[in-house]
């Protein structure tokens, strides 16, 4: 499971690189950031003694128009990048991360937002003897996000530009192992653009583009992974989601969706059995049915044959109370072919992360 993240979130933005045309516009960038940790669970509020701090660092490569996806989001960069932090606290430990990323610019090119994701380190893991006051990170390899909205001026002297702005990151495992109760730093950064070409290269713009719609189309996808309770040595299970689904291309952009999931999760059912064992929840008898059965509405956001996956669901089905009936699903798709796609989503009740799913679907 580890190896597939790093292989997903890595191997898209060299994937990209190694299909773009070797024109100019490659750059990068360094910066600073201090902030705070916020306290979204009362459960990390002992982890939060200091402010973090620390750097990112960016390789990034410009687009100019050569593909219609670089036209439609206004001439995009994507790259790598590597992210370090020190959250001020010896029991979480430091954290080191490598990412892939895109830069979205706004504002004629004066404001940018990145989103970057990859796979971080840290260097003290919650252990029951030596650390357990760590309960925010159960496992030494995390899943990693982070967001920067930056004011963006190049090319200040010569070839170097000058950036700020604010900065959140996040680390989780995404319930692979408990416990797992994250962290978010909210954080304001300032850094330094290089870029390696002496002058600008023209966008490419006189391009009649096409309306692109499609009929509604069927799609089949199966999901799976490992996950864990939060109860502490209840042990690593599989869990399976079966989801069929309508979708609707309405732009180049946009595919609308709507859909059901059924849900298989090994984890509830043990979760359950220790809840009555222990008599910890004298509600339950045992017999409740650890599986579940959802509704959905999405959206996918199409980056050529990339796209982003956003679903927000409701559980028709819910016969164990377990975070609440509602749920998100976000994260990337990737075309195989026109028929054929992989998908790695992440599946949340509001903040709380259930899993990581590693799937693979049909479109016809």
């Amino acid at each position: 499971m580890k190896k597939n993240l790093i292989i997903l979130f890595l191997f898209v933005p060299l994937y990209l690189f190694s299909q773009e045309e070797t024109r100019s516009g490659f750059f990068m960038d360094a910066n600073y950031f201090y902030g705070t940790i916020v306290r979204h669970n009362k459960d990390i509020a002992h982890l939060v003694t200091d402010h973090p701090q620390g750097f990112i660092l960016g390789y990034n490569k410009k687009t100019f128009g050569s593909k219609r996806w670089h036209r439609e989001y206004n001439y995009p960069d994507w790259g790598i990048s590597v992210v370090h932090q020190n959250p001020g606290n010896d029991i979480l430990g430091e954290n080191y991360g490598l990412y892939g990323h895109f830069n979205f610019y706004f504002l004629n090119r004066n404001v940018v937002f990145r989103i970057g994701q990859g796979i971080a380190y840290t260097t003290n893991p919650f252990d029951l003897e030596t650390n357990f006051k760590n309960n925010a990170y159960g496992s030494d390899l995390l899943s990693s996000t982070y967001l920067l909205l930056n004011y963006n001026k190049q090319r200040i002297f010569k070839d170097i530009g000058l950036q700020a702005g604010l900065a959140l990151v996040h680390y989780s495992n995404g319930n692979f192992r408990a416990p797992n109760s994250s962290t978010n730093s909210i954080t304001f950064n300032v850094g330094l653009q290089y870029e390696f070409e002496t002058e600008e290269t023209e966008y490419i713009t006189n391009v009649t583009e096409e309306n692109i719609t499609e009929p509604i189309k069927f799609n089949l996808a199966l999901r799976s992974g490992i996950n864990e309770s939060d109860y502490v040595g209840l042990g690593q299970h599989p869990f399976l989601v079966v989801s069929t689904f309508l979708d609707k291309r309405v732009s180049y952009k946009s595919k609308f969706q709507i859909g059901a999931d059924v849900f298989f999760s090994e984890f509830l059912k043990k979760q359950i059995d220790y809840l009555v064992a222990s008599q910890l929840d004298r509600s339950l008898t045992g017999d409740e049915d650890y599986k579940r059965v959802g509704v959905f509405v999405g959206h996918e956001l199409t980056l050529n044959k990339l796209s982003v996956v956003s679903q927000f669901g409701y559980y028709a089905y819910y016969p164990y109370d377990f975070e609440g009936r509602t749920y998100i699903r976000a994260g990337l798709k990737y075309y195989l072919t026109n028929q054929f796609f992989g998908v790695t989503t992440l599946k949340s009740h509001g903040a709380k992360v259930e899993g990581v799913e590693f799937g693979i679907g049909f479109r016809i």
